[in-house]
């Protein structure tokens, strides 16, 4: 007998609670699968196929049907790197969607990464759509082969290979003949101020100091008579003539007070600089000192080749990509008037501004100068696409003041592309961007040399080579694996044969020759 059953009910100690069998790891899978022998246990777990499509198509899809987060609005770039998805995306397009507040985009990455690849990208999806690119300056002749294949013209200048008048009003001249009224005038007055601009700039680039308040004042009269008294299209020789024989319009402007000693003195200078353009006998050589040699067609996408300008002539580099920005922008003011007048269709524009730096670091005051050549009065409709390699490059620039004022044009871009880039780099783009700490060690492991990687087509290249990180805005970064088409990838191969024979010493010519095999066969293209 238990002696416990002689206890009370309430007082006797209750049964221990029966534990259920221990289960079989039979049943029960894991996310991975059975964790038994031979039963289908997975260490690797493929990421299924991702389709892409309208709410109309997929709703029958449901639940295995959700939001994404990569843009589809522009040009078709490449792979998301987290999800797979595909980016489409330019700067264009995004501004048009309301992604970006102005249609404007930053390049920035180390050299090799395929920076240029990137903007070329674009512009082929640009002129796809009928927006006409126009590359104000090429410095390595890295665009020459693109824009040929796009259908579009190369315009060379320097050393002896093309020229181009300062005083030369082009397309403004011929637009001023079709208007009237306040639209005329403003066309004229505003080809006035752009040739004053723009020689003020060549002048500063080749003093490597900014001209005086009086010698502003000279210039800009000498310009007002010698458009209402020359016939044709002057040259810079005609304006020094100009000066030299002193009218009484002019002495006015000097203050001479009726000796001729004070206006010498006060023209002398500015004579100098003027005479050194228009004979090529000063720093900037004799690109200035010529008629145009080749005239801007605006119904098609355009490059200036400045790759005959040695990386040893910083002052002509400088004066040759000043007075190509000066070019382009008053041609794509001068048509966006016709436009509103109705004399033209209205025309898309996309400006490239590559290596653009190289402008900015010879002489002080020389920012403010290329910021008034760069001022669009009319900008609907135009996109703009600057391009250099950190912003450690606008450490060439003397001035602290312009420093920062060249920082600021990359500061008003609403969209920033980062290739890879070292800790410091990124320092500084965090000034105007922020980034998270994932992004900077992605950005970082791009820039590193040491990694090799296998390409889509089975060729090595650096680990970083195609990979960006798309910025709008101060929004979280998108990470691209850029992906060529067969025609870009055989682009980028030529461009990467050309660039071998350009660092051989061959001219733009030579390695045309060379490329295509008939000599003259691309020249009479684009005639």
């Amino acid at each position: 007998m238990n002696p416990l059953s002689l206890l009370p009910t309430g007082l006797r100690p209750r049964p221990p609670f029966a534990r259920p069998a221990p289960r079989s790891r039979h049943y029960g899978p894991a996310r991975r699968g059975y964790l038994t022998p031979g039963g289908g246990y997975a260490n690797l777990i493929d990421i299924p196929n991702e389709f892409r499509g309208s709410s109309r198509q997929v709703c029958g899809l449901w639940p295995f049907a959700s939001g994404t987060g990569a843009p589809l609005a522009g040009a078709p770039l490449g792979q998301h790197l987290l999800t797979g998805q595909v980016v489409g995306l330019d700067h264009i397009t995004a501004f048009e969607e309301g992604l970006i507040p102005n249609p404007s985009v930053y390049f920035m990455s180390n050299p090799a990464l395929g920076k240029s690849t990137a903007v070329g990208k674009m512009c082929l999806w640009l002129a796809y759509r009928g927006v006409a690119t126009m590359v104000l300056g090429d410095v390595k002749g890295e665009h020459v082969l693109r824009t040929r294949t796009m259908g579009g013209k190369v315009n060379r200048l320097g050393n002896g290979r093309g020229y181009l008048n300062p005083l030369d009003p082009g397309a403004s001249a011929r637009a001023a003949q079709r208007l009237a009224g306040s639209l005329r005038q403003e066309v004229v007055r505003g080809a006035h101020e752009q040739r004053k601009a723009l020689l003020l700039a060549l002048i500063t680039v080749s003093r490597e100091l900014r001209p005086t308040e009086q010698e502003d004042l000279i210039l800009g009269r000498a310009l007002e008579i010698l458009a209402e008294k020359h016939d044709g299209v002057p040259l810079v020789r005609d304006l020094d003539r100009l000066i030299a024989d002193a009218p009484e319009d002019l002495r006015s402007v000097v203050l001479d007070r009726g000796e001729m000693d004070r206006y010498l003195d006060a023209t002398d200078a500015l004579r100098t600089s003027l005479i050194g353009i228009a004979t090529g006998s000063g720093p900037l050589g004799d690109m200035f000192s010529k008629p145009t040699t080749e005239a801007l067609d605006m119904g098609r996408s355009v490059v200036f080749d400045l790759s005959a300008l040695p990386d040893t002539q910083p002052q002509k580099q400088a004066a040759g990509l000043l007075a190509c920005w000066s070019v382009g922008f008053e041609a794509v003011n001068t048509a966006q008037v016709l436009a509103d007048a109705g004399l033209e269709p209205r025309r898309n524009y996309n400006i490239v501004l590559d290596e653009f730096w190289r402008a900015l670091r010879v002489g002080r005051g020389i920012v403010d100068k290329a910021d008034s050549l760069t001022r669009l009065n009319r900008n609907d409709g135009v996109g703009q696409m600057m391009v250099s390699h950190t912003l450690k490059d606008f450490d060439a620039v003397a001035d602290a003041a312009d420093r920062a004022k060249a920082k600021g044009f990359v500061e008003r871009c609403a969209m920033v592309v980062l290739g890879g880039l070292g800790a410091k780099e990124l320092s500084e783009v965090e000034h105007f961007r922020r980034l998270t700490r994932q992004e900077k060690r992605r950005v970082e492991s791009w820039a590193d040399a040491k990694k090799i990687t296998t390409t889509q087509h089975g060729r090595t290249a650096p680990y970083g080579r195609g990979k960006f990180l798309i910025k709008l805005g101060q929004a979280p970064g998108i990470p691209v694996q850029m992906r060529l088409t067969s025609v870009e990838d055989e682009i980028s191969d030529t461009n990467t044969r050309w660039e071998n024979l350009r660092k051989q010493g061959a001219s733009t010519e030579e390695i045309e020759r060379e490329i295509f095999e008939e000599e003259g066969h691309i020249e009479e293209e684009a005639i």
